[in-house]
C-alpha cells in the first residue's frame, strides 16, 4: 500500500478508502459553494473526525487560491494528494465531482427534452437566500480558522474583501500580494525558493494557450479547449468564473441564449458540489453526453494539474519560514476574497422582504440545529417555499 506523500502531519492515520467515501458523500450533500464545501471540509475532517491536522488543509486552501480553478475541488484534490499523491487526488476527485456531474446530467436531459425548467428561477428564488446563509455562516468559521488573533491577517481580509465586494470580481493578484506582504514582514527577502515553482506553474499554462486557435476543428474539440481555458486562466469561486463563461458561451461561440445561460447557472448553483459543474450542463445542451465528458475533462483537468505538480514542492517547502509567511497573508487574503464575494451574490439573491426573510431564518436555523444533514434540508425546504411563493 502507498504511503502518505511525505510531510502529512495526520492526527491518526485513516485508510484511503474512508476519504473516498467521505469526498463521495460531500459531493452528494455539499451545498453552499465552495467556501461553505470547505467550511465543512474543516468541520468534519479536521475538527470531529480529526484525519487531517489543521495547518494541514490551510496549506491546501493556499495552494488553491493562488492556482486555476474553484477552491472546493482544489482542496479535495489537495487531501487525496497528501494521502497517495496524484492518484490520491485523482481519486478524492472523482468522487467529489461524480455526485454532481450525474445530477447535472439528469437535469441536462429533462432540460433538453422538455424545453427549459420554468420551475428552475422560482426554485433559485427561495434557495438562494438560504444558499447565502450557508456561506455567511462557513466564511466567517473560515475567517476565524485563518487569521486566529492576528490583526494583521484580520485588516488584510477585511482589504480585500472590500475590494472584492466594490469591484464584483475575485482579484487573484490581491491573494498573492497578500501572501508577499507578509513573507516581507515576517522573512524579510533573502534567496529563496519560490523560484523554482515558477516554471512548473506557469509553463503548463502556457502551453494551453497555444491550442486556442485548433477550436474550430470540432465542435466537441471547441467545447474541450474553451473549458480547458477556462479551467486554467479563471481564479477563485464560481462567482470569478460565471462572467468568463457568459462571454464565451453566449457572445462568442453563440452556443446557449441569455435565458438558457442563467438557467446552466442556477443548475451550478443548486446542486451540491463545485460550481464549475455548471460546465456539465452546457456541455450536455449543446453537444448531449460526449459534450458533457469532453466539458468535464476540460475544466477540470488544469485544476489538477495545478495540484499535482506544485504539490510535492510546496510540500516540501511549507515549512520554510518564506512558505509559512506567504501561506498565512495568502489565507488571509482568500478569507478577505470570499466574504467579499458573498456580498456580491447577495445583492442578487436577496432582492425582497420574502427572500430578505428567507436569508434572516436561514441564518437563525443554520447556527440553532447540529444535525448532519441539515444544509440540505434547508435547501430543499426553501426550494419548496421558493415554488410557493413566486409560482412556477
Amino acid at each position: 500500500m502507498s504511503r502518505p506523500v511525505t510531510g502529512l502531519s495526520p492526527t491518526q492515520q485513516v485508510g484511503f478508502g474512508k476519504y473516498v467515501l467521505y469526498f463521495l458523500e460531500l459531493g452528494t450533500i455539499g451545498f453552499g459553494g465552495p467556501i461553505a464545501t470547505v467550511g465543512y471540509m474543516q468541520r468534519d475532517l479536521v475538527e470531529q473526525r480529526r484525519w487531517m491536522a489543521k495547518e494541514d488543509l490551510l496549506d491546501g486552501i493556499a495552494l488553491g487560491q493562488t492556482m486555476p480553478g474553484p477552491l472546493a475541488a482544489q482542496v479535495a484534490m489537495w487531501v487525496g494528494y497528501l494521502q497517495r499523491g496524484a492518484m490520491g487526488a485523482l481519486g478524492t476527485a472523482a468522487a467529489f465531482i461524480a455526485p454532481s456531474f450525474l445530477m447535472v446530467l439528469g437535469v441536462g436531459w429533462i432540460y433538453v427534452r422538455f424545453q427549459g425548467l420554468p420551475a428552475v428561477q422560482s426554485l433559485f428564488y427561495g434557495i438562494s437566500p438560504a444558499v447565502i446563509a450557508i456561506i455567511v455562516l462557513a466564511a466567517w468559521k473560515l475567517a476565524r480558522l485563518t487569521d486566529a488573533r492576528d490583526a494583521r491577517l484580520w485588516i488584510i481580509s477585511a482589504l480585500v474583501g472590500l475590494v472584492t465586494a466594490v469591484t464584483g470580481t475575485e482579484v487573484a493578484l490581491l491573494i498573492i500580494a497578500a501572501g508577499l506582504v507578509i513573507l516581507i514582514w515576517d522573512a524579510p527577502p533573502t534567496p529563496m525558493p519560490w523560484s523554482r515553482v515558477g516554471p512548473s506553474i506557469v509553463a503548463p499554462l502556457q502551453g494551453m494557450s497555444l491550442v486556442g486557435s485548433l477550436a474550430s476543428a470540432s465542435l466537441l474539440l471547441a467545447l474541450f479547449l474553451f473549458f480547458l481555458k477556462a479551467g486554467a486562466f479563471i481564479f477563485g469561486s464560481g462567482l470569478a468564473i460565471v462572467p468568463f463563461l457568459r462571454q464565451g458561451v453566449v457572445i462568442e461561440n453563440h452556443w446557449l441564449t441569455e435565458r438558457q445561460f442563467l438557467d446552466a447557472v442556477a443548475v451550478g448553483l443548486i446542486t451540491p458540489g463545485p460550481v464549475v459543474i455548471t460546465a456539465v450542463f452546457i456541455g450536455y445542451v449543446v453537444a448531449g453526453l460526449p459534450g458533457a465528458v469532453v466539458s468535464a475533462v476540460g475544466i477540470f483537468t488544469p485544476i489538477y494539474l495545478g495540484v499535482v505538480i506544485p504539490g510535492r514542492w510546496f510540500i516540501r517547502h511549507r515549512q520554510d519560514r518564506w512558505v509559512r509567511a506567504f501561506v498565512a497573508g495568502a489565507t488571509a487574503g482568500a478569507a478577505g476574497a470570499i466574504a467579499g464575494a458573498t456580498v456580491v451574490l447577495a445583492r442578487g439573491a436577496i432582492v425582497d422582504l420574502p427572500t430578505t426573510l428567507i436569508a434572516a431564518s436561514s441564518i437563525g436555523y443554520l447556527w440553532r440545529f447540529k444535525f448532519k444533514l441539515k444544509e440540505p434540508a434547508l435547501i430543499f425546504a426553501t426550494g419548496a417555499l421558493g415554488l410557493a411563493l413566486h409560482g412556477v
